[in-house]
């Protein structure tokens, strides 16, 4: 066999995983399908078993729905399917496909999800460790065997042969002249987690060997970088091109060569983008590469975040090209007028309840009072909302909710600003923009138009690592102030079977109903949080302050849940969602201050009282709406259009719905409120938009709420809304973000959803009606 052959050979085994597979459960191996970048194929192989990967199936559709096309392939029914949690779409599958087990649906039947974390800390290796062990049961339930010492060690050391082999091709590819194609490259990098190490090692043995007959490549040196590439598609498509790939940084191309990745302990996609760009920069530099190529794949929020870093991490001389690559199908393009119609101020709703009156004048003084801590050197911190900010308030750090900070810019009318702002330093602006606005505060020198007069510096920034893109941001946002940054791991429970109705039993039961293992990470995480904060400003966490904190957070939503309650039984509804989202909100950015307890207090008083006399929002109520996803801060009057031409009520959003069931964590009979603040914290997000647990709330809220339809943003999850569909409720998607609404946008949404009141909305409040 030649080296062409020895090519051909790995092109084959590269294009149809599916093949090889079924090659090797003939010939009697254990074959394991695995989902992710991250999978450990050594240690998976000293478990006794021949990992496959398998491939998204093709097509123009996101990468999410495409793995779910081939999961539920009848084919794979019977073979063990190990996922893990390289991205965030896995973990959402996962739960899909448990989801559908649960309710009898197809899937399949021999599944399991290996939760690696990534952040590289001790407390994330011992986390690790434990989903290891977790795993290698399930292997052993299948026919595989425990894996010790000597078998990974032997593992490894079959991998380290190849990986070793690995790299010598790759400097074909970086020669002057080069000798092998990336893509040629990239299709042997990626049989490493289709072929056994003895069938690819003598492969590359023969291309190495007979390299010299390859022809030399000519054309334009380039690295590629960005997003991970499933296949090939794309680097052929570049080398048509005329480029001539001599490396890349990528999660399933050279990244897979580094210092032994695949035995679980040190999983990829650990560094954040100001690592990655100056990895990415030396690399490039040793390949004398003469650009860097940046591909960011619709659908990836990680990658578009890399962009900035690594235009300011290569040398003179390299030039970097972004590109974003367009898989899906173009959507039509909108017909537009033909004069465009001047920006207008939103109009202002209408606020019913007294208890809200003095709510916007106590967080100008709050506000205020954080700027001028601020300036004169006070520690501050920015959080994002589903971070813990209670150790922040026992430690009296002043610090503001990155969301809340979203909503004042855009109901400050600065959002296309802000955009400017972001674009002018090579961020995105379509990638998570919401949660951004705190980094392009960053940029804010315009005292005369920053809302509120602008965002202080923080000195620390905290987030959990939720989403694609949140790595992306908080270590921009880090990087651009000096900011001290701690991620958060996000887990998720890899069980066959939770609980679904957790909103009756996490506010007591959260010891029995969320698994150990996850409380003791983020508990690990929280000391490590406080002991850095410690160290750097000189304060020290009071036991008492914080225990004081907690109890106040409890009081404060165990009345929202009563709120919530009340205008879930009551028609006519008492207010709708213009008063209770900053009834919630306002309060809950002050979580865990006498304040806000006594603002939730006084807001169920107010709720009581109108239920008492008969008040309802509209004279005669007919429809009932819940608005799912996050809310039109910049023009509250939006949910006001409906009420007195149709009678329309929103009596529904997340934001007091969460605030009744997400955050309540007794810790009575001696149970220890840093875990208590922990089990809060773990299921954030989980609600809104994790499978088997936000549709089956969503359901519920609805039922209770007894609404007519539901409207929904682009931000809400599809499994929701699908589970809201199979309920019988009405559903109408908007295909649009929450904020900076143009006003043929809007006009456009109020003459669809005016047609949805008067269409399934209205036959269903019928219905009910009667």
């Amino acid at each position: 066999m030649d080296a062409r052959a020895a090519l051909d050979r790995i092109a084959e085994a590269y294009a149809d995983p599916d093949d090889a597979a079924a090659r090797l459960q003939a010939e009697g191996a254990l074959v394991v399908r695995t989902i992710g970048a991250d999978a450990p194929f050594a240690w998976l192989r000293a478990a006794g078993v021949c990992p496959v990967r398998l491939v998204p199936a093709p097509g123009a559709a996101p990468r999410g729905q495409r793995l779910m096309e081939r999961l539920l392939d009848p084919a794979l029914t019977e073979t063990p399917l190990l996922m893990t949690r390289a991205d965030a779409d896995q973990a959402q599958l996962f739960a899909a496909l448990r989801q559908r087990r649960r309710l009898g649906q197809p899937a399949p039947r021999h599944l399991h999800l290996l939760d690696l974390v990534h952040q590289g800390r001790p407390t994330s290796a011992r986390y690790n460790a434990v989903r290891l062990a977790q795993t290698n049961a399930w292997l052993v339930s299948i026919g595989g065997r425990t894996v010790t010492d000597a078998l990974l060690e032997q593992a490894a050391a079959e991998d380290a042969d190849a990986i070793a082999l690995l790299r010598q091709a790759g400097a074909l590819c970086s020669a002057d002249p080069p000798r092998l194609r990336g893509s040629e490259m990239l299709r042997m990098i990626g049989c490493a987690a289709i072929l056994p190490p003895g069938e690819l090692t003598p492969l590359i043995e023969t291309v190495i060997a007979g390299a010299d007959a390859l022809p030399t490549l000519h054309g334009r040196r380039a690295f590629v970088a960005g997003s991970a590439q499933e296949n090939d598609a794309l680097y052929r498509q570049l080398e048509a091109e005329g480029f001539v790939l001599v490396g890349d940084d990528q999660d399933w191309g050279d990244r897979r060569l580094g210092a032994m990745p695949f035995t679980g302990m040190a999983p990829l996609s650990a560094r954040k983008p100001s690592e990655e760009a100056a990895v990415t920069a030396a690399a490039a530099a040793a390949s004398r590469a003469e650009l860097v190529l940046h591909l960011s794949i619709e659908g990836d929020e990680a990658a578009p975040w890399q962009v900035s870093a690594l235009a300011r991490a290569v040398d003179q001389g390299i030039a970097v090209e972004p590109r974003r690559i367009r898989l899906n199908a173009p959507r039509p393009a909108q017909q537009k007028p033909a004069a465009a119609k001047a920006a207008a101020p939103p109009s202002h709703s209408r606020k019913s309840l007294e208890s809200l009156a003095g709510f916007g004048a106590y967080q100008r003084s709050w506000f205020q009072e954080v700027r001028q801590q601020a300036a004169a050197g006070t520690p501050f911190a920015m959080v994002n909302a589903n971070a813990p900010q209670e150790i922040l308030r026992a430690l009296d750090i002043p610090f503001v909710v990155n969301q809340w900070w979203a909503s004042i810019v855009a109901a400050k009318q600065q959002t296309r600003r802000y955009r400017e702002l972001l674009r002018s330093h090579d961020y995105p602006t379509d990638v998570e923009a919401y949660s951004a606005q705190g980094l392009a505060a960053a940029f804010d020198d315009d005292a005369d138009q920053a809302p509120w007069g602008g965002l202080p510096k923080p000195d620390f920034v905290h987030a959990v690592v939720s989403s694609d893109a949140t790595t992306g941001i908080f270590d921009a946002w880090a990087q651009e102030t000096g900011a001290h940054l701690f991620l958060y791991e996000r887990t998720v429970d890899p069980r066959s079977t939770i609980a679904t109705r957790w909103w009756e039993e996490l506010p007591d039961r959260w010891e029995e109903v969320l698994e150990p293992e996850r409380i003791d990470l983020l508990v690990a995480e929280l000391a490590d949080v406080i002991a850095t904060i410690e160290a750097t400003t000189g304060r020290r966490f009071s036991h008492e302050r914080f225990l004081e904190v907690m109890e106040l957070v409890n009081e404060q939503e165990d009345y929202y849940r009563r709120t919530r309650d009340l205008i879930a039984r009551t028609v006519p509804a008492p207010i709708s969602i213009v008063d209770s989202m900053p009834a919630t909100m306002v309060p809950q950015w002050h979580r865990g201050t006498v304040w806000a307890r006594d603002a939730a207090k006084a807001f169920y008083t107010e709720v009581a009282d109108r239920v008492a006399a008969g008040q309802g929002v509209v004279g005669q109520e007919r429809v009932r709406l819940m608005w799912v996803g996050r809310g039109l801060w910049s023009d509250m009057a939006f949910y006001q259009r409906w009420e007195e031409s149709h009678g329309a009520v929103f009596v529904w959003s997340m934001y007091l719905a969460l605030a009744a069931d997400g955050y309540i964590r007794r810790f009575d009979r001696g149970r220890d409120p840093m875990r208590a603040l922990a089990a809060r914290f773990l299921t954030m997000g989980d609600e809104l938009r994790m499978p088997s647990w936000a549709g089956p709330w969503h359901v519920h809220e609805a039922e209770t709420h007894q609404v007519d339809g539901a409207v929904a943003l682009s931000d809400a999850d599809p499994f929701v809304l699908e589970a809201l569909k199979a309920a019988g409720i009405p559903v109408l998607e908007l295909g649009v973000d929450n904020f900076a609404l143009d006003p043929e946008t809007a006009e456009a949404l109020e003459a669809r959803i005016t047609a949805f009141i008067d269409g399934p909305a209205a036959d269903r409040a019928g219905a009910r009606r009667a």
